[in-house]
């Protein structure tokens, strides 16, 4: 007959019992640790706080990127949330497309940049964004936009050049990151409005007064990333807050006035199929009656993202070519032979009329150069998300409901558990296959142009503007840095500017 329970419990004795009542326990205060292990958050190391940054602001991406050697994501503390940063391509992807509805601009942003760039896509998320973000996807893909803006970009190089060439005749010193400035507005404003502003002529007064009121906008907008006392000036009207607010009102007494014009014209010739097909601006009011707050705000998103960022990262090639005239020398020659052009220039506009789709598409190593610029010197240095929701990320860390979690281009182009031993180095041959031909990388270890949903739209008209004025320019002249001993540095800024502009001496190319 079977033994029962209570059989077995009375035959043990006092000390067996005692014996095992200690082990139960001891399995169940291990059962219970492991459990409360598997609720602890477990958060990434921590590496500083805000007060660090504005120690090091002067120097914040290269103080960031060190930070980023020593932990590929790290917390920085804040006085109402942490800020994560990472440099690790899992990470990256995880945060711009498995779970990208987790990570957004978030309120914080949009009230620091809605001024300016109003409900435009760079401020919005959700249904708004996905909204503009279809309709722009649309229009940047279309051939029409794509021939446009090609013939802008090479009508700008040409009137570029041309400056150029007196500089050389005379022996002048120019900042080639004013030029670039100007001639990008000058291309995204005509491409965007189909109007002419001319800020590298200054023929256009009007135009000129809103590119200033433009720039003034920027930089105060930027300014509210530091001034915690923001609210309260705009709320005065003191200050760069007055400064702002004079500035926008520029800015839409100007843009208004060409939505007007611009609407009442497609009204009274509805047959005119050029007027209607170029700009993005004609295009958006060809779909429907568009709102024109809506619309100003759209162009103006498109303006900002089209004006600084290809400036800047032309300079930024101009100087590496300069500090690396193997380069140059090579990108020249990959030009000339491309366009089929042995001799000197002697005709600019000729020489440009050879700088077709088809040769561009030769352009192997020059479009490696570009890109190997973007990676050391992204337009975009830091690029920050909120978090809506209690996350763990894929290196197995906690991230909180509105924590902060940025991602970092300029520290990610310098790792080199990404690129290698030689991370830091400008070599463009990293991007080139064994064919010689271009070879991509992953947007989520090459995250300049952001990556997943959020990748920029403009990314092939970015390179298109850059292959066409870097053709033009390299065609016909050879660039030298008016210090070739001085090393540039950036302004911290949301854009990686360059600090004081790139003077340099340019020279006829020969041969």
């Amino acid at each position: 007959m079977a033994t029962s329970m209570a059989d077995l419990v009375n035959s043990l004795s006092i000390p067996a019992i005692t014996s095992i009542s200690l082990l139960l326990l001891l399995l169940f205060y291990i059962y219970s640790q492991q459990q409360q292990a598997k609720n602890v958050k477990k958060h990434h190391p921590i590496a500083g706080t805000m007060l660090n940054q504005l120690i090091n602001f002067n120097r914040l991406h290269d103080y960031m990127t060190d930070l980023a050697r020593k932990h590929k994501t790290y917390r920085l503390i804040a006085p109402f949330r942490n800020e994560v940063y990472t440099s690790d391509p899992a990470n990256v992807e995880y945060i711009l497309k498995t779970n990208f509805e987790n990570y957004v601009k978030g309120m914080y942003q949009h009230n620091i940049l809605k001024d300016l760039l109003g409900e435009g896509i760079f401020t919005v998320d959700g249904d708004k964004w996905r909204e503009q973000r279809k309709t722009s996807s649309y229009e940047f893909s279309t051939k029409v936009l794509r021939d446009f803006s090609s013939v802008i970009f090479r009508r700008n190089g040409v009137k570029l050049a041309h400056i150029l060439s007196e500089a050389a005749k005379n022996d002048q010193i120019l900042d080639i990151n004013d030029l670039f400035m100007k001639a990008t507005l000058d291309s995204i404003f005509k491409v965007a409005f189909g109007i002419d502003l001319d800020s590298m002529c200054g023929s256009n007064e009007e135009g000129v007064r809103f590119s200033k009121a433009f720039d003034d906008a920027s930089a105060m907008t930027l300014k509210r990333y530091v001034d915690i006392t923001w609210k309260i000036k705009k709320f005065l009207n003191i200050g760069s807050e007055a400064k702002l607010k004079e500035s926008v009102k520029v800015i839409d007494e100007f843009v208004y006035k060409l939505i007007r014009t611009k609407t009442e014209h497609m009204h009274k010739t509805p047959d005119d199929l050029v007027l209607k097909k170029d700009d993005i601006l004609s295009r958006f009011l060809q779909i429907n009656d568009t709102d024109p707050k809506y619309l100003r705000d759209i162009i103006l998103n498109f303006i900002i993202a089209g004006k600084d960022t290809t400036s800047t990262t032309m300079t930024w090639f101009i100087y590496l070519l300069c500090k690396h005239p193997q380069v140059q020398q090579k990108v020249a020659k990959e030009i000339k032979e491309a366009t089929n052009n042995k001799g000197d220039v002697t005709n600019i506009e000729e020489f440009t009329s050879s700088v077709t789709e088809e040769a561009l598409e030769k352009m192997h190593y020059l479009h490696a150069a570009l890109t190997e610029t973007l990676r050391l010197f992204p337009a975009v240095p830091v690029d920050a998300k909120i978090c809506c929701a209690d996350d763990v990320l894929p290196d197995g860390y906690d991230v909180k409901k509105g924590d902060m979690v940025s991602y970092q281009p300029y520290a990610m182009g310098r790792m080199k558990f990404i690129w290698g031993d030689d991370a830091e180095d400008f070599k463009p041959e990293r991007w080139i296959d064994e064919n010689g031909c271009f070879q991509p990388q992953s947007s989520f270890k090459f995250t300049a142009f952001q990556a997943g949903q959020r990748i920029c739209l403009g990314r092939e008209f970015a390179y298109r503007q850059m292959k066409i004025f870097a053709s033009i320019l390299l065609g016909c002249f050879v660039f030298k840095l008016s210090n070739e001993d001085k090393t540039a540095n950036y302004k911290t800024m949301l854009n990686l500017h360059i600090d004081g502009g790139l003077p340099i001496r340019v020279f006829n190319r020969h041969g």
